[in-house]
């Protein structure tokens, strides 16, 4: 058998080292996302001289190449090999690191911004292409059974990997930058090209994870395609929510990274240290969430999760009055344990909720749908945020507690707001409503919230498994016998991909 060529039907074995693979493509996608963006790539622009504008730039070019999915739909109805797509676009994205690594070198600061930007837009074009095709042939491999914690687990190692590079790479450019002799831009030139090596290496387990054969829908245009969820109203539904959801969290998230270098005075280590404890937190919840999302729905996760996240933007708010004060760390270290365990719940639950509701055989279309809206969103709001965020810089909010007494005169700061602290406001109200919205989409599975809750209490009591090798071990089990061991479950229909759904999308996480 041809291991290029699409399977009609495959077996458990097949599934079960499909499953295996994915798992450690997973470990390098990650590996490479994390050594090429975030913090990494918004310190590497501003030592290149980015404004704000930029900056949100930046944030949303990745959003708005997603657009690039709606001819990527009929170039893969078109090929119809999804892993042959998956891994051309992947070589190609990802090796455009190495030259994105060596602009410091090969031009001045001004002209280096304007060449990572173009790279970046040319990257993101090709990565979109390979995240339509990616989606499509998860959903047709793996069992929905154990959707919700297979993916549980991959996060979990993904993130702890995450983890230990994140810190690696902060003490290497602390020490880079301890040596004024040595260019600071060329450290993170360094990590790029570390990062893309990774991410090139990691094709091999995308080469030899197999691919079910595409289910054959001839006849149908493109356009009818793309547009064939407009007649579902949940689905609809769903979309307008992650939409608003996701305008919402990148009006203000590309700029945490600024606010805590420039705002706070942090130095990188800092901002590191506190994102590998927002990443360890989120690795200790995964199953948490994985096992949440399985036995009642996502959108009984997003309900807990979704709002734990967006309370975590106004509580920046305070660690500031107008100035750092003494409660500042402690107060971060706590939003960011609160933001590691909610992006959790958020990531695995509105990541699956999508590839849940779309319908089999036109998960392709359904998803492209929800990419359109939400790259839009996600594109905009970043722009708007940057456009707008100097201007907001000279404009305060101040709402303090006075009292004044014969010889007594104390005045609390309760409420002081300026700069980026409007952009925190904004997200948190427009988060607030997009939940709202979530209330219009109807999940089979899903529970009402007095009784979520208590199950969820009595699902964080395990939790201390996970701290034993035991219950690493039970992290790193690909859970094919959950599919046997459940007796509503016939094992038959987990031999095939076609009884499959989909995935989390690998740009996420970059992406909050």
């Amino acid at each position: 058998m041809n291991p290029i060529i699409p399977t009609p039907e495959l077996s458990k074995d097949e599934v079960e080292q499909g499953l295996s693979l994915i798992i450690f493509d997973g470990l390098t996608t990650h590996a490479f996302i994390t050594l090429t963006g975030g913090i990494f790539l918004i310190a590497f622009a501003l030592e290149l001289g980015a404004s704000n504008l930029v900056i949100g730039l930046i944030a949303a070019i990745p959003a708005i190449a997603e657009l690039i999915q709606i001819p990527a739909v009929g170039l893969i109805e078109k090929i119809r090999n999804r892993r042959l797509i998956t891994v051309v676009a992947t070589l190609f994205s990802r090796g455009l690191w190495v030259i994105i690594a060596l602009i410091p070198i090969l031009f001045s600061p001004q002209a280096g911004i304007y060449c990572l930007v173009f790279f970046l837009i040319l990257y993101s074009c090709i990565s979109s292409v390979k995240h339509c095709s990616w989606k499509s042939w998860m959903r047709d491999l793996i069992p929905n059974e154990i959707l919700g914690m297979f993916f549980s687990r991959r996060m979990a190692l993904s993130f702890g990997l995450a983890t230990v590079l994140s810190l690696c790479a902060s003490f290497f450019l602390d020490i880079w930058q301890s040596d004024d002799q040595l260019t600071p831009a060329y450290g993170y030139s360094l990590i790029f090209l570390v990062g893309s090596l990774i991410g090139l290496a990691g094709t091999y387990y995308l080469i030899k994870t197999p691919e079910p054969q595409m289910i054959s829908t001839p006849g149908i245009p493109l356009r009818c395609r793309l547009t064939e969820w407009y007649a579902d109203d949940n689905f609809r539904n769903l979309i307008f929510f992650l939409s608003l959801w996701s305008f919402a969290v990148n009006l203000a998230a590309p700029f945490l990274t600024v606010y805590l270098l420039q705002r706070l005075s942090l130095d990188i280590t800092m901002v590191i240290l506190l994102s590998i404890v927002s990443q360890l937190c989120s690795i200790l919840s995964f199953p948490l969430w994985g096992s949440i999302t399985d036995r009642f729905s996502n959108k009984s996760a997003l309900n807990v999760a979704g709002p734990l996240f967006i309370l975590c933007f106004l509580a920046l708010t305070f660690t500031n009055l107008p100035e750092p004060h003494a409660m500042t760390l402690p107060l971060l270290v706590i939003i960011h344990i609160i933001m590691g365990i909610s992006a959790a719940g958020v990531t695995l639950a509105a990541g699956n909720i999508g590839l849940k509701l779309a319908p089999k055989g036109s998960a392709t279309s359904y998803l492209a749908g929800i990419s359109i809206f939400t790259a839009l969103a996600a594109g905009i709001s970043p722009i708007v945020g940057g456009y707008f965020v100097d201007n907001l810089a000279e404009c305060e909010l101040v709402w303090n507690l006075v009292w004044k007494s014969p010889g007594v005169n104390i005045t609390i700061p309760t409420l002081h707001l300026q700069h980026w602290d409007f952009f925190f406001v904004f997200s948190f109200l427009l988060g607030l409503y997009s939940i709202h919205r979530l209330s219009y989409v109807r999940e089979q599975g899903e529970v009402d919230e007095p009784i979520f809750i208590p199950s969820l209490i009595a699902y964080g009591k395990d939790m201390r498994n996970f701290s034993t090798a035991g219950g690493i071990r039970n992290i790193l089990r690909i859970p094919m016998n959950e599919i046997v061991l459940r007796p509503d479950i016939d094992p038959l229909q987990c031999q095939s991909g076609a009884e499959a759904l989909e995935v989390e999308d690998d740009q996420r996480g970059n992406r909050g």
